[in-house]
């Protein structure tokens, strides 16, 4: 099993390209069910969620051909509309299936979902609003088992009792092939949200609003092949920008959305960072901090456009060197505090009271032995080991391999001492 060797303590300086979004390529991919015509997606990121999910898709009888950040699929000749446990167990998004299967066959068979265990993630909304469609829904031995009696899915409101990013990227989906118009209320307004109907409308979708909380579609009953640019991944760039200012850097943000990091910006700002962004890019200065180090920063994790859940296991290992305490509460999954006690292990001075961490900067991290233990806190504990003094060793790193590509050579090539080990 690989691991990453991490001698810290030393300013990363220079550019960074960051790659195409996760959370917005496995929607895409599971969008091309909808049509039997090519779909193409560009700036498609290499990663193991998106391997797992070609190999799902190459299991139903889609053709799927990669190449250098380019995805081909076609689903001309689907055999089976089933997402077995097998598949299903290592990744979440698995169940994105769902929606574009029950709107184009008629039926579907997905295992529930598995991914990482930060807490409780229920599929009930996905449930909820393909039975408002007219889908016959049951839970049979760990299975959703959908089907549709009478023809196509109609339409409906559908107002879900929480937000939900992949219950709106389903539903959403399910919809431009219903019967009718659907609007979905209280939809999640993520970006990968927006660029999922951005790709649905090239394909000949009736989609408005999506980006708000509300989003209307107006069902057809066919769609064509599209090529579509996958959105930069704004997780992975604001994971380079903590670890710029974990380390005291200077780094520029290539191919990036800065408006999506607007929430994680302003946080950087108010630790002493210096920001500056363009059209495309982000650089931030970190090696003149007031005082030498960041200040203390306290941050509530929300839905979009508040402070991501995904960043604050990253933003937590700033704070672990900044000066002053911060309080850093968690909303959204009620287990993600798993990488505490390996910051700890660091020398993190942190207590947890409920939902929210109380993080005690101290002036220096000593490397030591951890374990991931989640995608984003493997990315916090690689941000805090690129911070600390001597080495650290981060196991389990299969969890950052599933949202990072090639993360170790990024930060190689930004002047990081790291190597994958095995």
């Amino acid at each position: 099993m690989d691991k990453l060797r991490i001698e810290g303590e030393r300013p990363l300086h220079g550019d960074v390209q960051i790659s195409g979004a996760k959370n917005a390529a496995l929607p895409l991919m599971a969008a091309s069910l909808l049509t039997d015509q090519p779909v193409v997606l560009l700036n498609a990121p290499e990663l193991m969620d998106v391997r797992t999910l070609s190999q799902l898709l190459t299991g139903m009888g889609m053709q799927v051909d990669r190449g250098e950040e380019r995805i081909r699929l076609q689903a001309d000749r689907i055999t089976v509309c089933e997402a077995p446990y097998e598949r299903v167990k290592t990744m979440r998004a698995s169940v994105l299936v769902l929606g574009p299967l029950v709107a184009r066959f008629g039926h579907a068979r997905v295992s529930l979902p598995g991914g990482c265990a930060i807490g409780a993630r229920p599929v009930d909304q996905h449930i909820k609003g393909l039975q408002l469609m007219g889908a016959q829904v049951q839970v049979e031995h760990g299975d959703i088992v959908a089907s549709v009696p009478r023809g196509r899915l109609k339409g409906a409101r559908i107002s879900t009792d929480m937000i939900t990013v992949t219950g709106t990227e389903n539903l959403m989906m399910a919809a431009a092939l219903a019967e009718g118009e659907t609007v979905i209320e209280n939809a999640a307004q993520e970006p990968e949200v927006a660029d999922l109907a951005a790709m649905l409308v090239k394909m000949g979708a009736r989609i408005e609003g999506a980006g708000s909380s509300r989003i209307r579609i107006q069902g057809v009953e066919r769609l064509r092949g599209a090529e579509h640019v996958t959105v930069p991944d704004r997780i992975e760039a604001g994971t380079f920008l903590c670890a710029a200012v974990a380390t005291r850097g200077d780094v520029t943000l290539r191919r990036c959305v800065p408006e999506h990091l607007d929430a994680l910006l302003d946080k950087l700002r108010e630790a002493g960072a210096r920001i500056t962004t363009g059209a495309n890019w982000v650089r931030v200065q970190a090696d003149a901090m007031p005082g030498g180090r960041a200040r203390a920063v306290s941050v509530r994790t929300s839905e979009y456009p508040g402070f991501p859940t995904d960043m604050q296991a990253q933003f937590m290992a700033v704070n672990c060197l900044a000066m002053g305490a911060a309080h850093l509460t968690e909303t959204i999954f009620e287990n993600r505090f798993m990488h505490v006690q390996e910051l700890v292990r660091l020398g993190a001075n942190i207590a947890i009271e409920g939902n929210t961490c109380v993080v005690q900067g101290v002036e220096r991290l000593s490397g030591a032995t951890v374990m991931a233990t989640d995608l984003r806190a493997s990315a916090g504990l690689v941000i805090a080991g690129l911070a600390a003094e001597g080495t650290t060793v981060i196991e389990r790193i299969y969890h950052l391999d599933r949202g990072y590509a090639g993360m170790e050579h990024k930060l190689a090539a930004l002047g990081a001492r790291i190597a994958r080990v095995s």
